[in-house]
């Protein structure tokens, strides 16, 4: 992968494998689920040949950095204290935020935490979430959505896991990367993947066997349950985080979203970002761009124009 070089550090009590490259300004990288460090590859290459030093770890429970299997060692406070801890490592007070999906959901974390730490932030797909004091996430989930709902079914340990066992890893990373389907996403408890032998899954343009054999490699050898742990733990993280109810996010923020995107077109989500709820919760968010077109996995499908965007903001500060 063009000189981007790996190594393992020990944060928070874990070991953490880090990709990286380029000197200069710190980008620090977080991917999300069912996803690695190698999400951020094309930006990697293209940060670091612009001046930057660029690092994307897999964060906890994912790829060759540690796994507990106990889901309260996957925490917002966990999570964000091992970033902490690889931002104190490379010898820096401030980082340059890019994140995504789950990535992004520590990433607001991080903003909320420990501002300090970051000089802005370039959100890919899920925006500020504000905590809602009355019912924890999960049972409000389960009310809106149904109990079909995914992050509903993610709940029962082990189970999903032996789902996507039966399945395939190589094909239920295929339909994950490959749908484009509008939000809520659903997997119904008979068929969770609707995969069917008659009807194979292809792989979209913008990801090739290469590419899935290199994830499918990974999570054959360290499974799902880390990722799937971040899930199981939402309800103790609004537990952990009523000290930051109707906090606002005093940071500045790029966000970027695909129009196909099953985050932003599950109900809520769009009318939060477009109606100035977003804009209340995080005031210094610089701008809001909806790319067309455009699914989940935004920075593998467009890599060259996010590339750009990121460029764009950063070079500002």
């Amino acid at each position: 992968m063009d000189g981007i070089q790996h190594r393992m550090v020990n944060v928070n009590g874990i070991t953490m494998h880090v990709a990286e490259k380029g000197q200069g300004p710190v980008i620090l990288f977080l991917h999300g689920f069912p996803e690695l460090w190698y999400t951020w590859r094309h930006q990697i290459l293209a940060l670091s040949s612009l001046g930057y030093h660029t690092v994307a770890p897999d964060l906890r429970g994912y790829g060759d950095s540690e796994a507990s299997t106990c889901v309260t060692s996957y925490t917002c406070l966990h999570i964000v204290g091992d970033l902490i801890a690889l931002i104190d490592s490379l010898g820096v007070e401030q980082v340059f935020l890019v994140a995504h999906d789950w990535g992004a959901i520590i990433g607001w974390y991080l903003c909320m935490f420990r501002p300090d730490r970051v000089k802005a932030f370039v959100c890919l797909s899920v925006p500020f979430m504000p905590r809602k004091p009355k019912m924890k996430p999960v049972e409000s989930m389960r009310l809106l959505f149904g109990e079909d709902y995914y992050i509903c079914r993610f709940q029962e340990p082990g189970k999903i896991e032996a789902e996507i066992a039966h399945v395939g890893t190589s094909e239920v990373l295929k339909k994950v990367l490959s749908t484009r389907e509008p939000g809520p996403p659903r997997l119904p408890k008979d068929d969770a993947f609707g995969i069917k032998p008659d009807t194979p899954v292809t792989l979209p343009s913008w990801f090739s066997e290469e590419d899935l054999s290199y994830y499918a490699n990974k999570f054959n050898q360290k499974g799902f349950t880390g990722g799937l742990n971040y899930y199981r733990a939402l309800d103790l993280n609004w537990e952990l985080t009523a000290p930051w109810t109707n906090v606002q996010v005093k940071l500045p923020v790029k966000f970027i979203v695909g129009d196909l995107d099953t985050v932003y077109t599950t109900p809520g989500i769009k009318e939060y970002v477009q109606s100035g709820g977003f804009k209340r919760d995080v005031p210094l968010l610089d701008e809001v761009v909806v790319m067309e077109g455009v699914g989940h996995f935004i920075n593998q499908e467009r890599a060259e124009e996010i590339n750009s965007l990121i460029y764009d903001f950063i070079k500002k500060f």
